[in-house]
């Protein structure tokens, strides 16, 4: 997400930093690119304007005229200005005063309002809370089981809707059921419609009525631009919604309508999804954002990822087989597996400081997502006997592995070569160097 903006306003701080003292003229060009980036980016005018305003005001005062390094300092004002312009301060979800809390999904159709519906459950139950899941689209063919199917996976309790009850006595039964359950919070999937209508509204309404909901939450495609803002300027009118979910984040390389919603609106972005997998959702933190923007990574949401997605048992039996220098290929099989719980490479390596500056991730020279499959189908086609002692691996097993795994002998031994020098450089570092390493931190 954000690519292209990163792109362009990279070329733009580039040329700034490279110049010794900024004139006038100097800041008047570079916030011209600034604005046609984020116009490219399909920011709204009008926040564009007020924007490029802000920075203009700052740019051109003496925090930047009289500093040694000013073009840093346009950069940072900027960076400050996105923050302001995206919220300024993460907003949770609020789930105080009366119980169960209720939290309502509202949106048009094919906005992802029932995935995220688990997604919220799930990321809900992690904090500690008892989420209830409540299909109330009695409309959609399939929107209750598929509810009731994400449920089960992720083994959180749903409402047994039955289609032929109105939404709003769904909803009052529910929160009635969840209070009796001791389930404390009640997250309901609301139907859509193609379009804002009346009829959908005051379902909308009545719904509300009867529930008394803390978050009215409304779930919008990011991928859409400026229709995701104008949908949400249209519900926040009729229902007061607290805060907006942006769906498809990962495929919207603009990111218009993330750096619109809150200053037309002024309601908070609280949660972007980031994929099709339950784990794909992330809280929305206006600085966070606001370094990616800027190519100044993500460390924490990294970070934050990697706490959830490790098993720490193995993390530290891991750790004891590096120190023995015994990390064997089936090692380096669930290491690959416990990376890929934390999303897609492109993904990963976009929240690595730096990392988009690289010449190789420019040209797309990243490692592929198939060549991880690859590579695990190669490993999961040797005997037991073969990942603990690769050296065992003749050339006969290559060809026999290669058959197994679907790949060529080429592959078996290009990811054989790549892991004797893999583990050269862990016998380097010594066994010195992993007893200062933290409790079940890995050197990679």
């Amino acid at each position: 997400m954000f690519d292209n903006l990163n792109q362009r306003l990279n070329k733009v701080f580039k040329k700034l930093k490279g110049r010794g003292r900024l004139s006038d003229e100097d800041i008047q060009e570079g916030l011209r690119e600034v604005r046609l980036a984020l116009l490219e980016a399909d920011v709204n005018y009008k926040v564009v304007k007020n924007f490029v305003k802000r920075v203009r005001e700052r740019a051109t005062g003496q925090e930047v005229l009289d500093s040694l390094t000013p073009g840093q300092q346009v950069v940072k004002i900027v960076h400050e200005e996105l923050i302001e312009l995206l919220g300024q301060e993460g907003e949770g979800l609020v789930l105080s005063g009366k119980q169960p809390a209720v939290i309502v999904l509202a949106g048009l159709q094919g906005s992802g309002k029932t995935t995220t519906a688990a997604k919220i459950a799930r990321w809900l139950r992690k904090k500690g809370r008892k989420p209830f899941l409540v299909p109330a689209d009695v409309y959609r063919p399939a929107a209750i089981d598929q509810l009731k199917t994400l449920g089960k996976q992720l083994n959180i309790p749903v409402f047994p809707t039955e289609k032929d009850v109105p939404p709003p006595e769904i909803a009052r039964l529910a929160v009635a059921k969840a209070e009796a359950q001791g389930l404390d919070t009640v997250i309901i999937d609301t139907a859509g419609r193609l379009h804002v209508d009346k009829e959908l509204m005051e379902e909308l309404r009545n719904i509300k009525e009867v529930t008394e909901p803390q978050e009215i939450l409304l779930v919008a495609d990011a991928m859409t631009g400026q229709d995701a803002v104008n949908i949400a300027t249209s519900f926040d009118s009729e229902l007061s919604i607290t805060g907006v979910v942006l769906t498809k984040m990962e495929g919207d390389a603009r990111g218009g309508a993330a750096l619109s919603i809150q200053a037309v609106t002024g309601k908070p972005i609280k949660f972007v999804g980031v994929g099709e997998k339950l784990n794909a959702l992330e809280q929305f933190y206006p600085k966070r954002i606001a370094d990616r923007i800027l190519g100044m990574g993500d460390m924490l949401t990294l970070i934050e990822k990697a706490q959830e997605s490790f098993d720490q048992d193995k993390a530290m039996e891991l750790q004891e087989k590096l120190k023995k220098n015994s990390f064997t290929l089936e090692d380096f099989r669930d290491q690959l597996r416990q990376v890929r719980k934390l999303g897609s490479i492109q993904q990963i390596m976009s929240m690595i400081p730096g990392m988009n500056k690289m010449k190789q991730f420019k040209k797309g020279m990243m490692p592929d997502e198939k060549d991880l499959v690859k590579i695990e189908a190669i490993i999961n086609s040797m005997t037991p006997q073969e990942r603990r002692k690769y050296s065992i691996i003749n050339a006969s097993r290559r060809r026999r592995i290669a058959r197994g795994s679907g790949t060529t002998v080429q592959d078996v031994n290009q990811l054989l070569k790549n892991y004797a020098e893999m583990n050269k450089m862990l016998k380097k570092l010594g066994k010195s160097n992993f007893k200062k390493l933290p409790k079940g931190l890995l050197p990679f």
